[in-house]
């Protein structure tokens, strides 16, 4: 339990930082107005919120999930977050696979 809740303080804080750095401010259609940091939550109640960076470039914006795995957002970054992490398996389920 220790262990968990030191990597969650560490988490937190490269969030911070990474937010606290950019220059860019969020443009509003985000769950979380926290500079370029998205927080998606489980539309089923089955996980706690899961909550990433997000990073832009000219053509597309990315969500980086823990370990580094990047993911495009498409058009709704909140709901690709929601969908690839706290709702993956209900997702799988509702769309047949």
């Amino acid at each position: 339990m220790k262990q968990k809740s030191l990597t969650i303080g560490a988490l937190l804080a490269g969030f911070i930082a990474i937010a606290g750095t950019s220059s860019e401010a969020g443009d509003g259609m985000y769950a979380s107005q926290s500079g370029n940091i998205v927080t998606a939550c489980s539309r089923y109640g089955n996980y706690p919120c899961y909550t990433a960076p997000l990073r832009r470039d000219v053509h597309r914006k990315k969500l980086v999930l823990r370990h580094g795995t990047q993911i495009d957002c498409g058009r709704d970054c909140e709901n690709t977050l929601r969908e690839a992490t706290v709702d993956f398996w209900d997702t799988m389920r509702e769309n047949g696979g």
